[in-house]
């Protein structure tokens, strides 16, 4: 028997919760529109294996402040698949030549397209949260873009390295995460999906030995979150090929600011912005001579992430 919790929340909590890869509970966290375009009526649900303890239902309501004062309804879900339960309002998505489905909902490419399936787990990223979609849209953007060396940096699902092999059938792609469990649920998403050629590894940021010796990278995705991309721009900047071109998301519309001028400084610039409700995608273009490793970093012959 599995059980479930659920509580009303905003539609900023639900996108909050939906970008965080750092949340220290061991359940399937599932966000739903309850009404379309009233950013007051969302609901969390929390699909857990075991009944949920007052530890437990504190956790998961202490992610939806504004729901304070309001009981959560406990109940226990049976003769059901709680993880199908979980995924039941994930229709298919679409962006550029690439669906991304569910196994409750299967969705057909288009022609000259890649549908991948990708379940709701234990990592970020099935392509149903704007930032993961508006990556998608970027990445088809710069299709006609010579790739040969990739990076996913916070990869999550894979999602966007699976993009990335399939744009670029002869490039290098590696797929990196701070989380040991993300990187296993990438490679067995890789193995669904007949993704090859994909090398994961478990890196904080861009500090790994195989990263530094793989570098420079003409295309780097970074779909994290705004205060990490920040502290990461003089790392990222670094295993940047020249002209490499950067995906950035991960941050809000208010957050893309900063994030824009703290590349700047390492002599980075936008080319293209995608603003999807609160969230901001951004495309930018890394600086015409390669930005020598220098500092503690350097010394280390790698560069220490901040994820």
């Amino acid at each position: 028997m599995s059980w479930k919790v659920t509580l009303p929340c905003t539609r900023a909590e639900a996108e909050a919760i939906d970008a965080a890869d750092d949340v220290a509970i061991e359940a399937v966290l599932m966000t739903t529109e309850e009404v379309e375009d009233d950013v007051e009526r969302w609901r969390l649900d929390a699909y857990l294996d075991d009944a949920p303890d007052a530890a437990m239902i504190a956790a998961i309501a202490a992610l939806v402040p504004s729901a304070a004062g309001v009981q959560p309804v406990v109940a226990p879900i049976t003769d059901a698949d709680w993880v199908a339960m979980s995924q039941a309002g994930l229709e298919p998505i679409r962006e550029g030549r690439f669906v991304v489905h569910t196994s409750v909902h299967p969705g057909n490419a288009p022609p000259g397209g890649r549908a991948f399936l990708i379940d709701a787990g234990q990592a970020f990223g099935t392509g149903h949260h704007f930032t993961t979609a508006g990556c998608l849209k970027m990445l088809d953007a710069l299709a006609e873009r010579p790739v040969t060396n990739a990076i996913d940096l916070g990869t999550g699902t894979g999602l966007l390295a699976f993009a990335a092999r399939h744009l670029w059938p002869d490039a290098a792609v590696m797929a990196t995460d701070i989380d040991p469990i993300a990187v296993k649920v990438a490679e067995e998403n890789a193995a669904l999906n007949d993704i090859e050629r994909v090398a994961m590894l478990v890196a904080d940021g861009t500090d790994d030995a195989a990263i530094a010796a793989a570098a420079p990278f003409d295309l780097v995705i970074a779909n994290i979150l705004a205060g990490p991309l920040i502290a990461m721009a003089p790392e990222i900047a670094t295993v940047a090929a020249p002209h490499a071109a950067i995906v950035l998301a991960g941050l809000l519309a208010t957050q893309a600011d900063a994030v824009i001028a703290a590349y700047a400084a390492q002599g980075c610039r936008a080319t293209a912005r995608d603003d999807r409700g609160d969230w901001t995608i951004l495309c930018l273009a890394a600086p015409a001579q390669r930005i020598a490793a220098s500092g503690p970093m350097g010394d280390r012959g790698a560069w220490a992430g901040d994820r």
